[in-house]
């Protein structure tokens, strides 16, 4: 960690091979990860695909930008790199020893030093990059099956807590610490076998990148660092951050639970400050000061450490929807070089983004997928609403219980949502922010698990109306075949995703078992173990994106399609769109002279549309029951 941090400009590093450098940590990253998803056993690794690697260098410094990763500062803090050896493979899960990397226990971190030629010419083999992975894992013990107690007041009751260890040494593996982890675990086989297809495929990737540094020499593959994270910043600079103006802006939104108060408003807070104009020195200052008290609850996330390295990082992916054209902002990845554009300012010790230890945070979730949005919104404030409208979409749902040869199981899945309406286009159905993520097979859980999937599609009507539609949400039908418990750790089910710039919000998340039965029950979004008997269904409705621009403004056949895939109901496209439609479901038609009336009575009706819109559901937690907060106001 000792090399000065000197960045060399890219007209100083041949292109051609910066472009294969860049390239060849692009491809040992997809490697790595395909190799976990290739010889993992869990559902949640193997299927769902909630993992994720990262390549970094001795300075510690995350050099690829496909997806986001944990933090090595907490390895280098605790082993000095001259201490590490190859076939060396650290461990942790400790949230509040992760400088911010680790959001809960359930996220376990695998670690590899890689090795290069030492810099004094000796011919030893030192510390150069480092190569890492970290997912969501079934089990890591606790007081519910797939350690996520919704109702935690104490991380201990979250699972077994692990610092940063050393899992093997030189190539041989720490058998007494894998075995107290499995001993803990209710799943021991998946998590034996997960840990072991992540150690090997780190090893795996930091073999590739020796190779790397032996093509092409320690000095070029450095500098070749340096230019890929310069680069980064200038990018994001020139192209971004100068699309913001300068000023300072203010926005919030809000969790609505944690499991052991009653619903409320769980505030985070950001305040923007835009510094700099389009010049070589711009930079943003993102204050969280507002933001409220850590909760009860685990909806907390510990993000102030490392001066919020991670935060920025898993923040900074919103800025790309500044870019000028959709294919540009497919194209920017964000790397290290983010970082020195972003000043973060935490309030003190004690709010949902600096908890003190021993709060509870399996479900931070709920925090950093909110600070997603109100980055979202703070910006749009700036920019005249030329963002995306709000999405929520990671929930856990599951059952669990026993089989009738008295075997346990655990089926925990990842539902995603509906994204939010666009400036450019409507939201997508049913994603997930994790990328590359998926929902469970049918095949797959139907063969392992006692339940039976009855339908599974889109939620009709559940995306946010708006000129540009929000993403529709997951309609998920299971009918248990014996006896078993429901657990849920979900937000969004009292306050939507908000619509902006005219937009309407979407549906919120629902779940329901046993509709239409005698004993139907609505649950809340936090679930631990509600009891389903055999025969019951559950029905999981996800959230659907908020709405972009006035909906009376969304152009007449493009409802008149929307009502035809059965997305949109016929009274929705009446009712959000003014929309008359006719005919057969299968060959819509629109009813222009009804629908014109109908638009001019309904904009009369209804006045110039809010920047921003929330839903029904916030005047329900607000204490004195408005419909939006002053921050809204533009």
């Amino acid at each position: 960690m000792s090399r000065t941090l000197t960045p060399v400009p890219a007209a100083d590093v041949d292109p051609i091979l910066l472009e294969i450098v860049q390239g060849t940590l692009a491809s040992i990253e997809k490697e790595v990860e395909d190799a976990i998803g290739r010889t993992s056993r869990s559902p949640m690794i193997r299927d769902a695909h909630d993992y994720r690697a990262g390549i970094h260098d001795r300075l510690l410094r995350k050099l690829t930008g496909r997806s986001y990763s944990a933090l090595v500062h907490p390895v280098a803090r605790d082993f000095p790199l001259e201490t590490m050896r190859p076939g060396d493979v650290y461990f942790h899960n400790d949230v509040y020893l992760s400088e911010g990397g680790i959001g809960h226990l359930p996220d376990l971190c695998v670690t590899v030093p890689v090795f290069g030629p030492a810099r004094d010419g000796s011919g030893a083999q030192e510390v150069v990059a480092f190569v890492q992975a970290f997912g969501h894992h079934d089990d890591i013990g606790g007081a519910v099956p797939g350690s996520m107690p919704s109702h935690a007041t104490s991380v201990f009751e979250e699972g077994l807590m692990v610092p940063p260890i050393k899992l093997w040494d030189q190539g041989v593996p720490n058998q007494a610490a894998l075995t107290i982890m499995t001993r803990n675990s209710r799943m021991p086989d998946s998590l034996a076998g997960d840990l072991d297809a992540e150690c090997s495929a780190c090893l795996m990737g930091s073999r590739r990148v020796t190779e790397l540094f032996e093509r092409y020499g320690r000095d070029t593959v450095e500098a070749c660092f340096d230019a890929i994270i310069a680069n980064n910043t200038t990018t994001y600079r020139r192209e971004i951050l100068s699309k913001i103006p300068d000023g300072t802006y203010v926005w919030e939104d809000y969790a609505e639970h944690d499991g052991v108060d009653e619903p409320r408003l769980h505030r985070q807070r950001i305040t923007l400050t835009k510094q700099g104009g389009a010049t070589d020195d711009a930079r943003l200052i993102i204050d969280f000061t507002g933001t409220s008290p850590q909760a009860k609850g685990p909806i907390n996330h510990a993000g102030d450490a490392a001066d919020g390295n991670f935060l920025k990082k898993w923040l900074a992916p919103i800025l790309r929807n500044l870019a000028d054209t959709p294919e540009r902002m497919a194209e920017l990845d964000v790397n290290e070089g983010i970082v020195d554009l972003i000043e973060m300012r935490f309030p003190p010790k004690g709010t949902l983004l600096t908890p003190e230890f021993p709060a509870p945070t399996n479900a931070r979730t709920f925090v950093i997928l909110r600070l997603l949005g109100v980055l979202s919104g703070v910006i749009a404030k700036a920019v005249d609403g030329n963002m995306p409208a709000d999405q929520e979409t990671i929930r856990y749902t599951g059952v669990y219980g026993r089989r009738a040869d008295g075997s346990s199981y655990l089926m925990r899945e990842v539902l995603g949502g509906g994204s939010g309406g666009r400036p450019h286009g409507d939201g997508e159905d049913t994603i997930h922010v994790v990328p590359d993520s998926r929902n469970l097979p049918t095949e797959f859980t139907e063969s392992r698990f006692p339940f039976r999937v009855e339908a599974l599609g889109l939620a009709q009507d559940s995306g946010g109306a708006g000129e540009h539609r929000g993403g529709l949400g997951y309609e998920k039908h299971i009918r248990m075949l014996e006896d078993a418990y429901f657990m849920s750790i979900a937000d969004r089910s009292i306050l939507a995703c908000w619509g902006v710039k005219g937009g309407k919000a979407g549906a919120p998340f629902q779940v329901t078992i046993d509709p239409g039965g005698p004993n139907e029950r609505e649950m809340e979004g936090l679930v631990d173990d509600e009891p389903v008997a055999a025969g019951e269904v559950i029905r999981i409705r996800t959230t659907g994106g908020g709405g972009w621009g006035d909906p009376l403004q969304r152009a007449v056949e493009l409802v008149a399609r929307d009502v035809s895939w059965g997305k949109v109901s016929r009274a929705a496209a009446e009712r959000d769109y003014g929309v008359v439609v006719t005919g057969p479901d299968d060959a819509p038609a629109v009813d222009v002279e009804a629908t014109s009336t109908l638009r001019r009575r309904l904009a009369t009706e209804r006045g110039e549309p809010a920047f921003f819109d929330r839903g029904p559901g916030y005047a329900t937690l607000d204490p004195e029951g408005r419909a939006f907060p002053e921050v809204d106001v533009v």
